[in-house]
């Protein structure tokens, strides 16, 4: 007999998954003791145990989990499940073309342009960290202090992965276009494209093994727009208030928005890391997009996971509220992701409006 802990450790889970799928009727214990309520495992249920929990990672409702781990054969638990994903692929189409359909509808050019000036004043930090070379690139490479917006202003984060270090700086490269242009009759489409473009330019690298994040906001004197794909991030600091613009292309995240999976699942999943979305990924390449009112005040913020992934939540919100402008705020960021000792490639671009 296994304990909870023991048997945790042996499949992968944390013990309070565990726990749960026993609440959900999935998984229930060998053995619990009537005094203590200790819950005791045999091995014969790690295989079990592991199938939900990728059952689970997957998306697979829980009444399907049920059918497929309680089914008398691998032959029929197979079937079981080819056929539930061939259910979510049809209803994934017809999804598809509904909302190609609405797109078409929604998308016309019913902005009206303000025209009053804004100045912008930008700052940026990027550091190589622990690792041997810098896979992180950000535009622009330069600061701007004061700068009246005059046309579209571009800013981005990538971090690139695999042995291409010249990717993430490719596909911010073939974005360069959009900056200082005069404003597409619609802009949206216009770095939507963009970013189709890049995702092609890292496709024609033939490195199979590498690709990039891309966080991409587009400047214009009325609004915000953003281009986002993989777990680089957005930021808008209003006021006293930190919201993030973008979420995680990961696949557990996917999972957790839609409840399918708990916090705690999530960050005992062994894929938890594992992007969905990147340019140059095997997976899907095409960027969420977002349109954002701006107001005098406004502080934009793009990270990659170096910084975002080991500062803690309240720690970064605190010092991008810090008072100050954006050099002062970026170096600030910089020096405590370098006291946490900095294991990735960093960068941060910070925007005041």
């Amino acid at each position: 007999m296994l304990t909870i802990g023991e048997f945790a450790r042996t499949t992968g889970l944390s013990a309070k998954a565990l726990r749960l799928y026993d609440d959900l009727g999935l998984l229930a214990p060998a053995e619990v003791d009537p005094r203590s309520g200790y819950r005791y495992y045999v091995p014969e249920q790690v295989d079990r145990a592991r199938l939900i929990a990728r059952l689970r990672s997957a998306g697979v409702p829980l009444p399907r989990i049920t059918s497929i781990v309680e089914a008398d054969t691998r032959e029929i638990a197979a079937a079981e499940l080819l056929s539930y994903w061939r259910q979510v692929e049809a209803d994934t189409a017809s999804a598809r073309n509904i909302v190609g359909s609405l797109v078409a509808q929604m998308r016309g050019n019913d902005f009206t342009m303000n025209t009053t000036g804004i100045t912008i004043r930008s700052a940026h930090r990027a550091g190589r960290g622990g690792r041997t070379s810098q896979l992180d690139a950000l535009y622009p490479r330069d600061h701007r202090l004061a700068a009246q917006l005059t046309g579209q202003r571009l800013f981005a984060v990538a971090d690139g992965f695999g042995t291409d270090d010249g990717v993430a700086g490719a596909a911010i490269d073939a974005l360069a276009d959009l900056d200082g242009a005069h404003p597409h009759h619609d802009p949206l489409d216009a770095l939507d494209a963009a970013v189709s473009t890049a995702a092609g330019t890292i496709t024609g690298r033939h490195h199979d093994d590498a690709g990039t994040t891309l966080t991409a906001l587009l400047l214009l004197a009325d609004r915000a727009l953003l281009a986002h794909v993989g777990d680089s991030r957005a930021y808008l600091v209003r006021g006293r208030s930190v919201e993030q613009l973008t979420r995680d292309h990961t696949m557990v995240q996917a999972l957790v928005d839609e409840g399918r999976l708990t916090d705690e699942e999530a960050w005992a999943d062994p894929n938890r890391a594992l992007l969905n979305r990147a340019l140059g990924h095997p997976a899907a390449s095409a960027p969420d997009l977002s349109v954002h009112a701006v107001e005098s005040g406004d502080r934009f913020v793009l990270t990659t996971d170096g910084v975002h992934g080991v500062l803690e939540a309240q720690q970064l919100v605190d010092l991008l509220l810090a008072t100050g402008g954006p050099d002062a705020v970026a170096g600030a960021v910089e020096d405590v992701v370098v006291s946490a000792g900095a294991p990735d490639n960093y960068a941060i671009v910070i925007v005041d409006l």
